[in-house]
């Protein structure tokens, strides 16, 4: 039991770790894999190197469902991004679980202590737009930082309605609001020293995220034991 739940856990080292592999490749083993080694400890919760096998093999089918792909789709709005944001400080990268994320510094996004959009932000929200509608499959997430500077009562709600004026300002350029995940993070996240004024800049931020999940694969009959 234990070198089967071993050897699950390993696979899914050896999955995430091939380097011939495309990021689209890649982010489906990953999730095929970690979803193989749960299957397989839960498996091995109900006794026998019979349950962690098909407890893996369960497992590997849910794991490739949860996982989020890099589709040429997701590819291009990343480059049309990075074209659009060039030379605003705006950083545009690929997560190791394959989302596109935009850090957007509060120069570009917001007034200090305020949530109405910089115009200087409205461009790369338009262009943003245009790749959201061209990729209906893509979920976003917004998730709005403050620094430090004031109290929970004013940062909370200002990260939120940061987010949620970036959503609103999406959805009037064609993106469907359900798509759209908002969250405020208030001071809680700071990415630098809030003892200093280029700390605190760097904390007054929005994060987008954009995730386009792996397509459902038809289901396995599982194999009786």
């Amino acid at each position: 039991m234990r070198t089967l739940m071993i050897g699950s856990l390993a696979a899914i080292l050896a999955l995430s770790g091939c380097a011939n592999m495309s990021p689209t490749e890649r982010g489906t083993a990953q999730g095929a894999g970690i979803g193989a080694g749960l299957g397989a400890l839960i498996g091995g919760v109900g006794g026998g190197s019979k349950n962690i096998a098909g407890g893996a093999a369960v497992g590997g089918i849910l794991g490739a469902v949860a996982g989020n792909v890099w589709s040429s789709r997701m590819e291009n709005q990343k480059r049309a991004m990075e074209q659009a944001t060039q030379g605003t400080g705006v950083q545009v990268t690929q997560t190791s679980d394959n989302r596109l994320k935009l850090d957007i510094p509060s120069d570009i996004s917001f007034a200090t202590g305020r949530s109405d959009i910089n115009s200087s932000f409205r461009p790369i929200l338009d262009r943003f737009a245009t790749g959201l509608v061209d990729n209906p499959a893509a979920t976003v997430t917004i998730i709005g930082h403050t620094d430090s500077t004031g109290s929970d009562a004013i940062n909370n709600p200002l990260s939120f309605d940061r987010a949620s004026r970036t959503r609103d300002y999406l959805a009037g350029r064609g993106v469907a609001p359900q798509r759209i995940h908002v969250d405020g993070r208030g001071s809680r996240e700071p990415v630098a020293s809030n003892a200093n004024e280029a700390g605190r800049a760097r904390n007054r931020r929005v994060e987008i995220y954009v995730a386009e999940q792996q397509a459902q694969q038809p289901q396995q009959q599982q194999q009786r034991y």
